[in-house]
Parts: structure tokens; C-alpha cells; sequence
């Protein structure tokens, strides 16, 4: 058996993390034969659910899981960490203007970054999920200063899925026959889903996106719409953010850093944009098609950019620029 890794979950007492932990425990995401050591970090008022949350996974009598460490302190939490998946964030609240949001979310991700930086392994991947995510973890990057920048992403994989699945049931096709959808951008509603370099499996044969579905306008106008605000449609119907499908999204993230890409497939995740060929600007963490090997990511470069790509892409860079420039004033708070 190997040696078991340290995987930290924040948020643990919430909703994705629900949906998330035995995935994580039970080796769909670190492998099958990966002992964990899974430590739940939450709010000291959450510790009660968070409790509760134990006894549900030791109940599950799961073989990999080894231990389980349940606490609201980051000096225990961080500590020596393999993975940390950071769910928890401050949720945005009615009439709370973008600004105190960003002001509140700094706080915490300066704090964790700082933990990160002072208790956790410098090989340490770091994965942030509560949103605004892309600024998050800049500002989780930046608090960390010791800890390579490549090891930090955020979470666009559940916009990549959400794309993947919308054209899949247009042509009719499982998603699995839907490969290198792009997201682009920041996980909001300025994400760009780029199907230009999409490819689909119809019948045995790998179809360009546009010719395997036929429908331009579609593809350019309702198809991309849906993508932005599939977050918020689903709120609208259950009265509660993606939770399953987020939780998913998180498995397919950590298990392809894990174990890597496909051979000539890409995937969507928010990585640190400095040094990349498509001119996204500096010092940002933008989503890109990246492909993995080695727990080492790189960004797919040459792909050609058309004008209605290339402005929707500047689009969502201007405003992880404001976002980052607000959230970089409240640093020095």
C-alpha cells in the first residue's frame, strides 16, 4: 500500500463538499489503491455539521480513508498537505455590492494562502472552487509566495462539462464523444465556451463541432448563453447552487492533475496566464484548454483565434483585470 496523501476540503460542512467527500474517499479522484488522509476544515459554528459529516464517512467503512481530521483551525488543516481543495468562500449575499464581496473573499484567500505558505508542502496543488474562484486563487497565489504558481488553478471544469453536455445532446451523442471544448476566462457569466476546436464523435467518425451540429447561430448565440448562466438557472429551479455537478467537475479537475490528460485531448481550468502565446495579459488566472502530464500543466498553444473568439476572450480578461485590481487594494488591509 502506498503512503497515504494529505487532502484538505474547506467548506467541508457544506454542500459540495456533501456531494464531494466520498468520491474523494472512496479513490475515484487520487486512485484506487491511494490511502487518504482527508482533513475538513470549517467555521467554528459549522463544527456540529461538520461532525455529523465524520460520521457519515466513517460509516461508510470506505478502505482508503485512513484518517479523518475534522477542525476550524488552518495551523491543523494546512499542515503538510499533498492536495487542498478549497470550496469555502464567502457566498455573495442579497444587495451586497461585487466590491464587498471581493473585500470578504481577499480576507479569507490571503489567510489560506498564508497557511498554505507556512504549514502545507511546497508541492502542494491547489484547487479554488469558492467563487469569485479566478481571483481567489490570485490572491491564494500571491499569499504563498514560496509555493510555485503552477501549482495553483481554479475551477472552470464544470463549464467545460456544462458545455461538453450541451452539444453532446444536440448531436444526440453521449458526452464522452464530445472532446476539447474551451472555456475561457473567468468563471462567470463573461466566460467564453469555445467550440471552435471541439470535435465530435458521430458514428465513428470525428466531426468539427460546427459540421456535427449544423446550427451556427445556435453554436455563436443560445449555445454560449446557456453555458454563462447555467449557474444561475439552476439556483433558479432548486433554490441552491450546483452541488453534485460541481462536486464532479472537482473530481475531474484533481483526478487529471493527478493522472493526467488524454492523449491529444485538452481540458479547461483557470491557470496563471504569464507567458501564455494567446495574449492574455500578465499576472492573471485565466481559464485555458491545458493538457496534463507528469501533475505538470501546459497550456495548449497555436491554436487559431477568429475575431469573434478573440473579442469575447478580451472581454472576460478586462474583468479579471478589475477584479484583480480591486481585490489587490484590499491586500495591503
Amino acid at each position: 500500500m502506498a503512503e497515504p496523501i494529505r487532502v484538505l476540503v474547506t467548506g467541508a460542512a457544506g454542500q459540495i463538499a456533501y456531494s464531494l467527500l466520498f468520491s474523494i474517499a472512496k479513490g475515484d479522484v487520487f486512485g484506487k489503491d491511494q490511502p487518504i488522509v482527508l482533513l475538513l476544515l470549517d467555521i467554528t459554528p459549522m463544527l456540529p455539521v461538520l461532525d455529523g459529516v465524520v460520521m457519515e464517512l466513517q460509516d461508510c467503512a470506505l478502505p482508503l480513508l485512513k484518517e479523518i481530521i475534522p477542525t476550524d483551525k488552518e495551523e491543523v488543516a494546512f499542515k503538510d498537505l499533498d492536495a487542498a481543495i478549497l470550496v469555502g468562500s464567502m457566498p455573495r449575499k442579497e444587495g451586497m455590492e461585487r466590491k464587498d464581496l471581493l473585500k470578504a473573499n481577499v480576507a479569507i484567500f490571503k489567510s489560506q494562502g498564508a497557511a498554505l505558505e507556512k504549514y502545507a508542502k511546497k508541492t502542494v496543488k491547489v484547487l479554488v472552487v469558492g467563487n469569485p474562484a479566478n481571483t481567489n486563487c490570485l490572491i491564494a497565489a500571491k499569499s504563498a509566495p514560496s509555493i510555485p504558481k503552477e501549482n495553483f488553478s481554479c475551477l472552470t471544469r464544470l463549464d467545460h462539462n456544462r458545455a461538453r453536455s450541451q452539444v453532446a445532446m444536440r448531436c444526440g451523442v453521449p458526452a464522452s464523444q464530445v472532446k476539447n471544448v474551451i472555456i475561457w476566462g473567468n468563471h462567470s457569466s463573461t466566460q467564453y465556451p469555445d467550440v471552435h476546436h471541439c470535435l465530435v464523435n458521430m458514428s465513428g467518425s470525428e466531426l468539427a463541432c460546427f459540421d456535427a451540429v449544423k446550427d451556427d447561430a445556435w453554436l455563436k448565440g443560445d449555445f454560449i448563453t446557456t453555458v454563462q448562466q447555467r449557474g444561475a438557472a439552476v439556483i433558479k429551479a432548486r433554490k441552491l447552487s450546483s452541488a453534485m455537478s460541481a462536486a464532479k467537475a472537482i473530481c475531474d479537475h484533481m483526478r487529471d492533475i493527478w493522472s493526467g490528460t488524454p492523449e491529444n485531448e485538452f481540458i479547461s481550468m483557470g491557470v496563471y496566464s504569464s507567458g501564455n502565446s494567446y495574449g492574455v495579459p500578465e499576472d492573471l488566472i485565466y481559464s485555458f484548454p491545458v493538457q496534463i502530464k507528469g501533475k505538470t500543466w501546459k497550456i495548449v498553444d497555436g491554436l487559431p483565434i477568429n475575431d469573434f473568439s478573440r473579442s469575447k476572450m478580451d472581454a472576460t480578461a478586462a474583468e479579471l483585470i478589475e477584479e484583480r485590481d480591486t481585490a489587490v487594494t484590499f491586500l495591503g488591509v
